[in-house]
């Protein structure tokens, strides 16, 4: 009995699976291409989470699981462990990146200028329904500016530093090397400076937001502002076995600076980064790096708390495994209930000629 029942449930998965592979469809190269151009920044999102920066995987990843993104980072990060780590790259500074945007709230103006770049903020939010009529939407031609911005920019926090306006913490000098590596190692509490960026570079988007927002409300110990927000490129600068450094390309990053002021005349900052563009994903996990020293336990921006409760591929695991049978422990805990409630009516007393004495209603005499 117990092979039939295990062929039967073979079959039962089998079937399942593929008819959710006829929901989706074919998958070919040409839905891959139309995934990575029609959604680069869902693309940039999931490479954020997976930490692994390859468009081209991504969009298969989404294709084959239909915009899943739980599945998807789970697809990506169980592919990144099958490859060889072949070296590190180079440590890439602010002052090094290619800008394509860069702004600060917390100035009016910035040494380096305000760069507005890719965004909606400023755009109306309209559907644009002509498009199911046939009508393409199509960019509108702008004139360009007669003096692009020029493509590395400085730091702000450096500018900061110099102003007496920031502290800057002692500085441990560590080898690419030797940085602690979050996917080989278990994450601690407390947990190492490493460790906790990594994990922010890797936490689901929602998770972080949902966490950040609450301490942008009230419940956190500091309020934040975005000191400086940057979308770039990174050049990855790697060592050749026979010694010669050279450029291996350039992976799209997120960074942002939130700031607050501490107890003494300085400046505290947040800072949080990630493969891809994302912004409010970086805001929202720099403003609980920010909130973190000296948060309550338990509190949404205890490090212990978000670093734990914002990791995606451990917490959709954990939800959805409540998918799975459980009958055994449940049908425990009925029995226990049964056993309970017969134990109770048995040691229930009998009622007796005086309890129905003083549960019968006495009527009161009419004059």
């Amino acid at each position: 009995m117990a092979y039939v029942a295990t062929r039967g449930g073979e079959r039962a998965i089998a079937q399942a699976e593929r008819l959710y592979r006829e929901g989706l469809g074919t998958i070919d190269q040409g839905r891959v291409a139309a995934v990575a151009a029609a959604l680069p920044w869902l693309v940039d999102r999931v490479m954020g989470e997976a930490s692994l920066y390859e468009p081209e995987l991504a969009a298969l990843a989404l294709s084959q699981t239909g915009g899943d993104l739980y599945e998807t980072v789970l697809l990506l990060r169980a592919w990144r462990t099958t490859q060889p780590r072949l070296t590190v790259a180079e440590p890439v500074t602010q002052e090094a990146l290619f800008t394509h945007r860069r702004i600060s709230a917390a100035f009016k103006d910035i040494p380096g200028g305000q760069i507005l770049g890719p965004t909606l903020d400023y755009a109306h939010r309209l559907l644009a329904t002509g498009v199911l009529d046939g009508v393409p939407l199509v960019p509108e031609l702008v004139e360009r500016a007669a003096k692009p911005a020029p493509a590395s920019q400085p730091s702000l926090a450096a500018w900061q530093k110099a102003e007496g306006l920031v502290a800057d913490p002692p500085r441990e000098n560590v080898a690419p090397q030797n940085i602690p590596d979050l996917t080989r190692e278990p994450l601690l509490f407390p947990a190492k400076r490493a460790h906790t960026l990594q994990s922010l570079a890797r936490a689901d988007t929602g998770g972080v937001l949902a966490l950040g927002y609450s301490a942008m409300r009230g419940y956190g110990n500091a309020h934040p502002t975005v000191n400086e927000l940057r979308l770039a490129e990174a050049e990855l600068r790697v060592c050749h076995p026979r010694g010669t450094v050279f450029s291996a390309g350039r992976v799209r990053v997120s960074q942002a600076e939130v700031a607050a002021k501490d107890t003494s005349s300085q400046i505290r900052l947040g800072f949080s980064a990630t493969l891809g563009w994302n912004e409010v994903k970086v805001i929202s996990a720099a403003t609980l790096d920010l909130n973190a020293p000296g948060a309550a336990k338990g509190s949404p921006t205890e490090e212990e708390f978000f670093l734990y409760h914002t990791e995606p591929v451990e917490a959709s695991g954990f939800c959805i495994h409540f998918k799975l049978p459980h009958y055994v422990t449940f049908q425990s805990s009925l029995d226990a209930m049964r056993d309970a409630r017969a134990r109770t009516a048995v040691a229930a007393p009998e009622p007796g000629p005086q309890a129905e004495l003083a549960d019968a209603k006495i009527e009161e005499p009419t004059l």
